[in-house]
């Protein structure tokens, strides 16, 4: 776990409105809802950028959202736990939420990732990896995007063999 969402479970032991106001946080831009700034600004550091600190805000917030007591099991990166949503719920609906997530924007990011954490209510989401994919999230190279595609995919449609190859043909 990193030290950034550590702080945040020991803050919620330590103060039950930690976990409202990054709840009530979400209704913001990330980073503009002035009550959350003790609990995020500790791990913002004076030469991050913009789009760092909007990430920390909006993951406090996602976690705060999706927070429930007792909950045990693995955690999963947030592609699997979509694909682990669409396969127990049978819902095509997830998949179309996910494709509308992998192609959001930085204006967009916000609103879809809210929207699918809501979604995604009962599975366990790893906030750390989210937050390290979150920060990545403007590459020119797609990289994160790429990779949670392949992570969706590959637990939606698990591979029991290899794929043919372009040399092979069928009989």
């Amino acid at each position: 776990m990193s030290a950034f969402i550590a702080w945040l479970e020991k803050l919620n032991e330590a103060d039950s409105k930690a976990k409202a106001v990054l709840r009530r946080s979400l209704t913001f831009e990330p980073g503009q809802h002035v009550p959350a700034y003790p609990y995020v600004e500790p791990f913002v550091k004076d030469d991050d950028g913009r789009w760092r600190r909007e990430m920390h805000y909006l993951v406090a917030g996602l976690w705060a959202a999706h927070w429930r007591d007792g909950r045990a099991g693995p955690l999963s990166p947030l592609a699997k736990a979509c694909a682990a949503h669409q396969l127990k719920s049978g819902s095509a609906s997830t998949e179309r939420r996910f494709i509308s997530l992998l192609d959001a924007d930085h204006e967009q990011l916000p609103h879809r990732l809210r929207q699918m954490v809501a979604l995604l209510g009962e599975q366990n989401i790893d906030f750390d990896a989210l937050l390290r994919d979150l920060l990545a999230w403007n590459r020119d190279d797609k990289r994160v995007q790429n990779a949670w595609a392949r992570d969706f995919y590959r637990t939606l449609i698990p591979t029991t063999h290899e794929p043919a190859t372009d040399t092979e043909t069928v009989a």
